[in-house]
């Protein structure tokens, strides 16, 4: 686990002293990836910088690594789970090794097979080699993009890629000399709560996508993507149900098996749910001084934190709990917006950076549950195209009616939104796992909002695929996001909090082998039509692995009460916030304010408080963030360390 910098020049011998001065320069924002080394590599045409958290073979796989009796050298972020399986199988064909690790499994694999080789990596990661012979450069992002990767075109025509978008301000010079906020991310962030990828809210700054793979020849970029999610939807014969539970309960416990490979300590996420509970069952099998982490607030009701650690004893495992208050909530933000790189709009980033810096006190490594209601259909909003298939039969003006009923009713009657939803094709409502403002709200809140611009046009490839694949509405749903929300937000909280206290979070629902499992199951198999159950194969699969008294439980969930904050105790910092911000050019503060004036008093746990505090904070984070990236008012404290592992 690493934080990589990489430059390539488009001249032989434009690298001096001077770039590397720069590149090492720039690795000392990412200094928490990787806090146990700090290392540099260059020659005439390319420079690498790599910030290393170590876990697998410590003593021997530095980076950047040579190869082939230096022929290639590598920078690698992530970790491959099959490097043991990878290594016997090139060892085979002839390759040799120096060390024990899986970077040296991935360029070794390069050599032999090529560009396929990212084919054959079970794991997460962002990587670039760079080939001495043939001054040409290959790299990849995993297939759901649990480690990033940016890139930048620089003022001297060289090429940049990084795992924080930072490092490449650093490079570029600032904010202006990445051409500044872009308009259509900053619209598209304000409707969908994050950046969509592969552009980023700096217009000279853009992501390779995930589950991309690239080459650098003579300065040009050429990408290829090389996974291409498929449901292959199969019906499960009668009486052979069980049989498939068990396929599902084995190739969890296999993945948990693989991830729980390092030479430190693992410990795990623990929340109310069933899915993080079942990661932390299944690592209980192969580490019985298995150590829990859960947060919550500071709240009268009954909290995540009581659930886990109801959990906890239950499993038997070692449980620690972690409370936040409203302060600490609002003291850290300016901190954990600098960690993003870009704003994304989720209050729970705060609470989980929070856990993850105490889990870091005890451990290095993590695992958690992640990815599991994208795969297995977990979402309630899953479900909405089951009650509306009434409305699919209606002829063209019949639902054309629904929506003008729709628009004549007072805003927020009950009943409204049904119709609106009903009157409404997917592709247009349905934009991944987030609904945030609608045209209307944003066109007044947003100066220069461009009306030609739509959400719809973010997903709009990616229904059209699901169309020529003849999906379902519900797998339809479940496919954009793992293009959308999954790898917007879900994946990018988890790798930023995390690794801002340099602690390896891995995801074991997020695996290859899991999800060609999870992408056959029949539509009833995830979502049945009777009740209100969700991710039913899952579920029935974990009856073998997670205790009665969890799985008979009602899931708590873990909502940040951001409508409380606003409305109360961090009311006077929001309005602060407000008034300090010079997003003029964007925003209409007028407008935010009387948002605000709205929450006081207002009964917090109503659809309206809650979105209203949700459209307010995704405003405020952006304003944090444009204070700290663009206008440089704000400079939270970054840690020049973290805290030591207790042994």
């Amino acid at each position: 686990m690493c934080g990589l910098l990489a430059y390539f020049s488009t001249d032989a011998d434009r690298v001096d002293d001077g770039t590397v001065t720069a590149v090492r320069e720039a690795q000392h924002c990412m200094r928490h990836r990787g806090p146990d080394e700090n290392e540099a590599w260059w020659d005439d045409r390319a420079v690498f910088g790599f910030n290393r958290l170590s876990f697998i073979d410590i003593e021997h796989s530095h980076q950047p690594m040579p190869y082939a009796d230096g022929r290639y050298r590598i920078v690698f972020n992530g970790e491959i789970y099959n490097y043991v399986e990878l290594r016997a199988e090139l060892k085979a064909a002839g390759a040799t090794f120096a060390t024990e690790g899986d970077t040296e499994a991935i360029v070794a694999g390069y050599h032999l097979w090529g560009e396929d080789v990212v084919d054959r990596l079970r794991g997460m990661f962002a990587f670039l080699i760079w080939d001495t012979e043939t001054r040409t450069v290959f790299g990849a992002r995993d297939p759901f993009g649990i480690k990033p990767l940016f890139t930048t075109r620089l003022a001297d025509g060289a090429l940049a890629f990084s795992s924080e978008k930072k490092a490449l301000l650093e490079l570029l010079g600032g904010s202006k000399a990445a051409g500044g906020v872009d308009a259509a991310s900053l619209q598209h962030y304000l409707t969908l709560q994050y950046v969509p990828e592969p552009a980023t809210l700096h217009a000279g700054i853009s992501r390779i996508e995930s589950g991309t793979s690239f080459t650098v020849v003579d300065g040009e970029l050429r990408t290829r993507r090389y996974f291409h999610p498929t449901f292959p939807v199969r019906p499960v014969p009668k009486g052979e149900e069980q049989a498939l539970f068990d396929r599902i309960a084995d190739v969890l416990d296999d993945s948990v098996r693989m991830h729980m490979r390092a030479d430190v300590t693992v410990g795990s996420f623990l929340s109310s749910g069933i899915d993080s509970t079942a990661i932390a069952a299944l690592a209980h099998r192969y580490n019985s001084d298995l150590m829990t982490f859960t947060v919550g607030f500071q709240r009268q009701a009954q909290s995540e934190i009581e659930i886990a650690a109801e959990s906890a004893a239950i499993l038997g495992v070692r449980h620690v709990p972690v409370e936040v208050t409203a302060q600490e909530f609002a003291d850290a933000i300016p901190l954990v917006v600098w960690y993003l790189d870009d704003p994304v709009a989720d209050p729970a980033l705060v609470p989980l950076y929070f856990v993850a810096r105490e889990a870091r006190k005890h451990v290095k490594v993590v695992l958690s549950g992640e990815g599991a209601d994208e795969l297995f259909g977990g979402y309630t909003i899953y479900r909405e195209p089951l009650s509306l298939a009434w409305a699919t039969k209606l002829p063209p003006q019949g639902r054309r009616a629904l929506g003008a009923l729709a628009r004549m009713l007072p805003e927020g009657v009950r009943g409204q939104d049904l119709l609106r939803r009903a009157s409404t094709p997917l592709e247009q409502r349905y934009y991944g796992n987030a609904r945030n403002m609608r045209d209307d709200e944003l066109a007044a809140m947003l100066r220069g909002h461009d009306p030609d611009l739509s959400h719809v046009q973010v997903t709009e490839d990616l229904y059209r695929r699901t169309r020529e694949a003849g999906y379902d509405d519900v797998t339809a749903m479940q496919y954009v996001d793992l293009f959308t929300w999954l790898r917007g937000d879900i994946l990018v909280k988890a790798d930023k909090m995390t690794m801002a206290n340099s602690l390896e979070l891995r995801v074991p629902f997020l695996d290859t082998e899991v999800f060609a499992l999870a992408s056959t199951l029949p539509l009833e198999m995830r979502v049945p039509r009777r009740g209100d159950a969700t991710k039913y194969a899952l579920r029935r699969a974990m009856e073998q692995i997670v205790p009665p008294r969890i799985m008979n439980r009602r899931k708590l969930g873990f909502p940040v009460p951001t409508a409380e904050f606003l409305g109360g105790p961090l009311h006077e910092w929001a309005q602060q916030v407000i008034t300090d911000s010079q997003t003029d050019e964007w925003l209409d503060r007028d407008v935010l304010r009387r948002l605000l004036a709205t929450l006081p008093g207002a009964d917090p746990t109503t659809v309206g408080a809650k979105r209203t505090a949700r459209q307010l904070w995704t405003v405020l984070v952006f304003m944090i963030w444009h204070g700290i990236f663009v206008e440089e008012r704000i400079k939270p404290e970054i840690p020049e360390t973290v805290y030591p592992v207790r042994l």
